[in-house]
C-alpha cells in the first residue's frame, strides 16, 4: 500500500491551526469557530533519528501533532464517511519559526516561510488504523533533554477528525499518502541546538510511537 509509505508518495501535508483551545489561548489567538488549515511542502519531513536545523535568526518552537495518514484520494467526504479515507496514523512534530509567524501574522500575510523551512515536519512511521481505535483518546507527549514541554490528549481537540477530513476535502482533494496535522495541546516552546527533542504517542497507557531527534544549527 502506498500510503505505508506517505513520506516518499504523500503530495501534500495539511496542517490544522488551533485545534486545541488552550494552545490557542497561550499565543494570545482566538479559538477558531471553524476548522482552518495551511500547507507544508514534503520536503520538510526528516524520519526519526535526523536533526532538527534552526536557521539563521530563528526562533523555532515545538509542536507535538497526531498525524492521520489518507488512504484514497477523494473530494467532498462527509464527516460520516471519513473513516473510509484512513490508511493510519503518524506521529508528527510542526516546527514553527515563531519569530517569523508573528511578523507575517500581523502583517496578515502567510506562514509558508514560517512553517515550511527543511526538518520542519519531523515525522514517526506509519501506525496502521486499527493500533489506535479510538482517536479521540490519543496521549501526546514531548521532551526537551527529558523534561516534559507537552503532555496532552486528543480528546481536547475542538474539530474532531471526520469533520477535519470532510472540512480539507470540501477544499481540495484529498489523496493516498497526504497527511493531515491535527494540532497540538499546550505547552510549545523554544528549542535551541545542542538540545534533545524527544516525543511519544499512546493510547490507554500503551506507548506505540517515540521519537527521536538532535537539534542542530543549520549550515
Amino acid at each position: 500500500m502506498a500510503s505505508r509509505n506517505f513520506i516518499r508518495t504523500g503530495r501534500k501535508i495539511v496542517a490544522i491551526g488551533r485545534n486545541f483551545s488552550e494552545h490557542a489561548k497561550e499565543l494570545g489567538n482566538a479559538v477558531p469557530k471553524a476548522p482552518f488549515f495551511f500547507l507544508k511542502p514534503t520536503s520538510s519531513y526528516i524520519a526519526n533519528g535526523q536533526s532538527i536545523e534552526i536557521p539563521r535568526g530563528c526562533e523555532v518552537h515545538h509542536e507535538v501533532e497526531l498525524g492521520v495518514v489518507i488512504g484514497k484520494d477523494g473530494r467532498d467526504i462527509k464527516a460520516s464517511n471519513a473513516n473510509e479515507y484512513i490508511a493510519g496514523y503518524t506521529l508528527a512534530l510542526d516546527m514553527t519559526a515563531r519569530n517569523l509567524q508573528e511578523i507575517v501574522k500581523k502583517a496578515g500575510l502567510p506562514w509558508s516561510t514560517a512553517k515550511g523551512y527543511d526538518t520542519f515536519t519531523p515525522i514517526g512511521e506509519f501506525i496502521p488504523k486499527e493500533s489506535i481505535p479510538d482517536t479521540n483518546n490519543v496521549d501526546l507527549s514531548l521532551q526537551i533533554d527529558g523534561v516534559t514541554k507537552q503532555n496532552g490528549n486528543t480528546k481536547d481537540m475542538i474539530f474532531k477528525i471526520p469533520e477535519l477530513i470532510e472540512h480539507v476535502s470540501s477544499i481540495m482533494r484529498l489523496e493516498e499518502g497526504d497527511v493531515i496535522l491535527t494540532g497540538t495541546p499546550k505547552g510549545v516552546g523554544r528549542v535551541d541546538a545542542g538540545q534533545t527533542v524527544t516525543c511519544a504517542l499512546g493510547t490507554q497507557g500503551k506507548i506505540i510511537s517515540q521519537l527521536k531527534f538532535p537539534v542542530i544549527d543549520r549550515k
